[in-house]
């Protein structure tokens, strides 16, 4: 599909340090050696448990939320397993602290049944190898994809499986609560066990390939989880993975400044210190991506950590923790293109939420399923061909006033981290912060649209609208942010839309 633009690198001097290209290096290197043993092996630490399925009977369909599409017309297969075995909980053999290197070791065992649904190529020979394993954000009380929402577009057209965990036990009770009869068999001891589930069913994965994925072995194991999964990741990477070795890489998204507990009632509580660093010495990669909410309103800008061999770090401009995508756009986005324009249009009338969900102003309609898409790309290439994701710069913060605040531009967005055209070339305000209330709502950030006469001496054609919009996207493509795929869905929007002159 033509769109319009041609790559090409940002106007002005790109300049490399010797220090970046070192780092380039040594990541590559980590990643070279995660991906070594690959094809994927099972651990040989953690148990197999038994998989049943697929699931059937109850109400007739998964409970999950996520996207509406149709998964059959993208070419795709879904299906649900339960997991049974015995899980094992955690104890501390020193204080956690925040460098991230927790020793701990197993504690006390109990038994659970859980289930997985799994997403697939119908035709087997459009897997690229690289299986998602989802932790599910059960903020909402129930079982919640938010990052498959987020990045199917992605995950679909590159052929990747996905796997939605069920780990904890908020989201097994409200599946139970939901359709009795269908999941009558689950049972969840409590969330001190959910580190090994989560690790069992990376396991199941390997061990029960031909039942899960259809005779498809799986490359590589990449583990994800979003806000309240991306700080129970958290805990995991720096406690599990080194014992459990069972993931080959990490996409954190949008982690909070600590980690969850390690252990909870009714099991000892083992709180993690308020600033949680990732371990460095971990072997496999790790991507964190954060927004503008998760700096200032989560803590995480107290956690932040350069950039090292196996740690990369991006910050997204114009974002917060949770947006119009996810709520309205992204769970009918079917990849077709016509979600770009509705996004784009939605930052010159923002809605307040959707069904249900009310905010007292705006909410963020930014670019963040984007970068998303370019996270999950470069996740996978990191671990499966060595090669490390972009080296992104951080949000510009400044910490001369009475608390850190952002640095911003003459539109009011904020300088620095991961550019997308959305404020590069901005028809609206988008930030992380601003939206009153201790609800949900104050995650949603706000989105202030631009006046007709601002619009109008900012691109007084259309065309120049456009061209602008197009070479800021050829800038974010180039800079490993965004993918071409998305990139034609972008400038495709701009220029169908009826902004400029």
């Amino acid at each position: 599909m033509k769109c319009g633009w041609t790559r090409r690198a940002p106007r002005g001097l790109i300049v490399v340090t010797a220090t970046a290209l070192l780092l380039l290096g040594a990541a590559s290197t980590v990643a070279a050696q995660a991906s070594a043993s690959a094809p994927a092996s099972a651990s040989p630490v953690v148990a197999s448990p038994t998989v049943t399925g697929p699931v059937t009977g109850g109400n007739g369909a998964t409970v999950l939320r996520g996207t509406t599409i149709d998964l059959a017309s993208v070419g795709y297969t879904q299906s649900e397993f339960f997991l049974s075995g015995n899980a094992t909980s955690y104890a501390p053999t020193a204080a956690l602290g925040s460098d991230g290197r927790w020793q701990v070791a197993p504690a006390s065992a109990a038994p659970y049944t859980t289930r997985i649904v799994v997403y697939r190529p119908a035709n087997p020979a459009r897997f690229n190898g690289s299986v998602i394993v989802e932790w599910l954000n059960v903020t909402g009380g129930s079982d919640v994809a938010v990052d498959w929402t987020y990045t199917h577009n992605e995950l679909i057209r590159d052929g990747f499986a996905w796997v939605g965990v069920s780990a904890q036990a908020v989201g097994v009770a409200a599946n139970k609560t939901t359709d009795p009869v269908r999941y009558a068999a689950l049972s969840h001891p409590g969330d001190s066990y959910s580190y090994d589930i989560f690790s069992q069913a990376g396991q199941a994965i390997l061990d029960s390939a031909p039942t899960i994925l259809g005779q498809r072995r799986p490359r590589a194991m990449l583990a994800e989880g979003e806000s309240q999964s991306a700080s129970r990741l958290t805990a995991y990477v720096n406690a599990i993975q080194p014992l459990a070795h069972v993931y080959n890489g990490f996409l954190l998204h949008s982690r909070a400044g600590g980690s969850a507990a390690l252990s909870q009632a009714p099991q000892p509580d083992v709180q993690a210190p308020q600033v949680v660093h990732l371990r460095p010495d971990l072997g496999v990669p790790v991507l964190t991506v954060q927004t503008e909410t998760d700096l200032m309103l989560l803590g995480y800008l107290a956690a932040r950590q350069p950039d090292s061999p196996g740690i990369r770090l991006w910050e997204m401009a114009g974002t917060s923790h949770g947006d119009n995508y996810t709520l309205t756009v992204g769970p009918g986005d079917n990849g077709s293109g016509a979600a770009g324009l509705q996004q784009l249009n939605s930052m010159l009338n923002p809605p307040t939420g959707t069904t249900g969900f009310t905010c007292d102003t705006p909410i963020n309609t930014g670019p963040m399923h984007y970068v998303m898409d370019g996270a999950q790309y470069a996740l996978n290439r990191w671990v499966t061909a060595g090669v490390a994701p972009a080296v992104a710069p951080r949000l510009q913060v400044t910490t001369s006033g009475s608390a850190p605040a952002f640095v911003l531009d003459a539109n009011g967005n904020v300088k620095g981290g991961v550019r997308t055209p959305a404020v590069d070339v901005p028809v609206a305000t988008l930030s992380g912060l601003g939206q009153p209330g201790a609800s949900f709502c104050r995650l949603f950030g706000t989105t202030v649209p631009f006046d007709a006469v601002k619009l109008e001496a900012l691109y007084p054609t259309h065309v120049h609208f456009v061209e602008r919009w197009a070479a800021a996207t050829g800038s974010a493509v180039f800079a490993g942010f965004i993918r071409p795929a998305d990139a034609a869905e972008l400038v495709t929007a701009a220029a169908r839309s009826s902004i400029g002159g």
